[in-house]
């Protein structure tokens, strides 16, 4: 069995995703994920695979920020980077986004974690790696879910308007070799991790964002979110 991942995704980013992967590495990674679901458990739930592409479409899409792969905890991941569902507890990364979130633009941490009213306004909440197995971080990297979003990171720089790229952390600053046009902005920085999050406090990422969107006369993003 095998899943048909163009398939899944909505019609726009299939039309633009399409052109620019190899079937058969495609159709290999679809049975690969179709296996892993059938007699493991991964996450996110099957449903939620491609939550960042139904929740931003490819014209709204504006801002994308990159993570490495999704929670591996249950009842963590539902298919958008960073991001838990309203009632899970909020990991330390995102805690850390948060603080980082109220020391620069004043937003006070929300008690969810979901970060679905992002989404909905064009930030991409996209992971390198769409699928994990319950339990072992990275355990579906380097079985072609990074050229897939590889993918979806080159259709956003084929834009002719502005998207603002968020890179964080050394693995996703590796993306930066994609985004070629000059009328995208690439922020970089820590990842929020706390590992890291000492580099990553004080680099203001919001505020940078909605001051590179409006430069172009794009709209800011209401990075608030229900407290």
């Amino acid at each position: 069995m095998s899943l048909d991942l163009l398939e899944l995704l909505p019609d726009d980013w299939r039309a633009r995703l399409d052109p620019l992967l190899d079937p058969l590495a495609t159709a290999t990674l679809g049975t690969f994920v179709a296996g892993e679901y059938d007699t493991r458990t991964v996450f996110p739930p099957r449903e939620d695979l491609f939550n960042a592409f139904r929740h931003c479409s490819y014209d709204a899409a504006r801002v994308l920020i990159l993570g490495q792969d999704p929670y591996h905890g249950a009842g963590q991941a539902h298919g958008l980077s960073f991001s838990v569902r309203e009632g899970v507890r909020k990991p330390p990364s995102l805690r850390n986004i948060f603080k980082e979130l109220e020391a620069d633009l004043g937003v006070p941490a929300s008690s969810s974690g979901d970060l679905t009213p992002w989404a909905d306004q064009g930030v991409l909440l996209l992971n390198a790696v769409l699928t994990v197995r319950e339990g072992e971080a990275g355990a579906h990297a380097g079985k072609g879910w990074e050229e897939f979003t590889d993918a979806a990171i080159e259709a956003l720089n084929a834009k002719d308007s502005r998207v603002v790229f968020v890179l964080w952390g050394a693995y996703a600053r590796k993306k930066a070799r994609l985004i070629t046009a000059p009328h995208h902005l690439v922020i970089e920085s820590a990842h929020p991790s706390p590992l890291s999050a000492k580099k990553f406090f004080g680099t203001r990422p919001f505020s940078a964002v909605n001051k590179a969107l409006t430069d172009v006369g794009l709209a800011e993003i209401d990075w608030s979110l229900p407290t």
